[in-house]
């Protein structure tokens, strides 16, 4: 796939001019999740973040329509051109989309959430996956512009990573009936889902330019540990402009 990316940022300038697009969607993203941890650490007021990140937001939707406009207007005047690399980019610019609105969901969770994160076993995990999180946002801009094949598997094993620690809070928190207030409870479980949505949604953006069409956006778990490997095994194998897909989750919808 990254062949012919290169390929139709190189011959077609709707093609350059979309991923642009997409590199700003990526840059709002990271502004909105900043905004909505701030936020959840108490370092700014709700009322101080919340027209700029819901604006940022409308923003990011407006990108995505107009790049699923361009491209669609792009393959009605050139019909059988472009047509794996127009799919690819309008499904990394949905995932973009998505971003957004779990940026929205971690702000409304320190906005309606007032009382003290109290128990360390749950806080400190989640403290070390936001900071984690912000990183990848400029990460997997840099793997878009450079094809970075190191770089690229870090971000791949770093949102592997992210996912499976969300996923063992949710896990401890359901067998958690001691230490734990309903609300507080409730709280840490949509943060950690919020931190792996986000970090999902970045790695399908980083792996869509190493996968197959019939991959965006769905990666069954059972093919999970095969893909990744032959992504890693691509991603060595001394060739600048192809690899293979690992998503790293589930269906992302």
């Amino acid at each position: 796939m990254f062949k012919q990316l290169l390929s139709a940022l190189a011959a077609s300038r709707q093609i350059d001019a979309d991923f642009d697009k997409i590199d700003q969607m990526l840059d709002h993203g990271r502004w909105m999740f900043e905004q909505a941890v701030r936020v959840l650490q108490r370092d700014a007021e709700p009322a101080e973040v919340e027209s700029g990140l819901y604006e940022k937001d409308i923003i990011i939707n407006k990108l995505e329509r107009s790049i699923r406009a361009d491209l669609v207007r792009h393959l009605s005047v050139n019909p059988g051109q472009d047509v794996a690399v127009s799919l690819t980019l309008i499904s990394i610019a949905k995932d973009a989309e998505r971003i957004g609105d779990y940026c929205k969901g971690v702000f409304e969770v320190g906005r309606f959430y007032t009382e003290p994160f109290r128990v360390e076993a749950y806080h400190e995990p989640l403290e070390k996956l936001y900071a984690e999180v912000a990183v990848l946002f400029d990460a997997v801009r840099e793997v878009l512009r450079n094809s970075d094949r190191k770089q690229a598997r870090e971000v791949f094993e770093t949102i592997d990573g992210i996912k499976r620690r969300c996923d063992d809070i949710n896990t401890r928190l359901l067998a958690d009936s001691a230490q734990l207030t309903t609300n507080e409870g409730v709280a840490y479980s949509l943060l950690a889902r919020h931190f792996k949505r986000v970090a999902g949604h970045l790695g399908n953006i980083c792996t869509a330019l190493f996968s197959d069409v019939k991959h965006l956006g769905y990666l069954p778990k059972k093919d999970r540990k095969r893909l990744l490997e032959a992504a890693a095994a691509q991603l060595d194998d001394g060739d600048d402009d192809d690899g293979e897909d690992d998503s790293g989750d589930e269906e992302t919808q």
